[in-house]
């Protein structure tokens, strides 16, 4: 019997071991290690100072606060599912971009990463289950010393307006997830302010004085005062303060029944679904995103596409996981 208990013990000791070490990587946690799970970039934990209850949209329209971050995984992951929602409800919602700081430098080792080329393969990996196109060979061959300054342009861009400011995001994180640009450099940065139709100079101006860089210090001040953990964080709320949160990377009916569930009244919009249209409202689409707005089943989208390239249509940059499409 004593010869018996040998085996249960060994497995109990390797249980607890195993069990110890799944604690401790919780708790150091990276937040560039996207969890596929919850579909987050977890961060520190925040301290919540206001309470979500307090805050109320400004306008009849629901206020969408969207707490991302440019090189945010699981945020270029929703993509297709927040094009979709503007599509259908944008008259309605007003999205309210918000920066979170996922990586501020370089200073720690935890939760397995401990320098740029330990996100390379992660960052395979969550393309592959987004089924949205990112190379992780960027922290390979010139990785990003922080999300930080990219994060202080988007401010920057935002005060040339909404429209622009989210154009610009669009480009950087294309630079990022699929051309391996690094979007901590500056000239990158003024490269995407260019190709958007910003005004560089007032853009490089802002970029490099205090009011992009308050602006971005207020955002992070914000998401520690509601208590956000990790991105993509959606606060959906009304005027009255009726609100409904969705965290994580989610199917789309999780973000439109955040819009519903703060209003039942509101009803979507019907939208043109061909090729022509929704290459007019959104420049470039993966073969994921054409999906989701045109309803295509995603195995006859990359042969659709492809066509209208054939047929000098539209362009195509293909990259070794997943390719983009934008009209010419």
């Amino acid at each position: 019997m004593k010869l018996g208990l040998v085996p249960l013990l060994l497995l109990s000791l390797v249980f607890n071991n195993c069990k110890a070490q799944k604690q401790k990587m919780s708790i150091e946690k990276n937040p560039l290690l996207c969890d596929i799970e919850t579909g987050a970039c977890e961060s520190p934990k925040a301290q919540t100072g206001i309470p979500v209850s307090q805050i109320t949209a400004d306008s009849d329209k629901i206020k969408i606060i969207y707490f991302t971050d440019p090189i945010c995984s699981s945020c270029w992951g929703i993509e297709p599912q927040l094009r979709k929602l503007k599509l259908e409800y944008g008259s309605k919602i007003e999205i309210e971009y918000r920066m979170g700081g996922l990586l501020p430098d370089w200073s720690y080792n935890s939760g397995g990463i401990s320098k740029p080329s330990d996100v390379a393969h992660h960052w395979d990996e969550v393309s592959e289950h987004y089924d949205m196109p990112i190379d992780g060979d960027l922290w390979l061959e010139d990785p990003l010393d922080s999300s930080y300054p990219p994060s202080i342009a988007f401010k920057a861009a935002q005060m040339q307006g909404e429209v622009k400011a989210m154009l610009f995001m669009r480009a950087i994180r294309e630079m990022v997830f699929l051309k391996k640009i690094n979007i901590a450099k500056q000239e990158n940065l003024v490269a995407a302010a260019l190709q958007v139709g910003l005004d560089v100079e007032q853009f490089k101006t802002d970029l490099n004085n205090n009011k992009a860089k308050d602006a971005f210090k207020e955002d992070l001040k914000l998401g520690r005062e509601y208590g956000v953990r990790g991105f993509p964080t959606i606060f959906f709320i009304d005027k009255s303060g009726k609100k409904e949160i969705v965290y994580g990377t989610r199917p789309y009916a999780f973000y439109e029944m955040g819009v519903l569930k703060v209003d039942a009244s509101i009803k979507k919009k019907e939208y043109r679904k061909d090729w022509k249209t929704l290459f007019s409202k959104y420049n470039s689409l993966t073969a994921k995103e054409f999906s989701v707005l045109s309803g295509m089943p995603r195995t006859e989208c990359e042969t659709h596409l492809d066509k209208l390239v054939a047929s000098n249509h539209l362009d195509k940059l293909t990259t070794k996981n997943g390719s983009l499409w934008t009209k010419k």
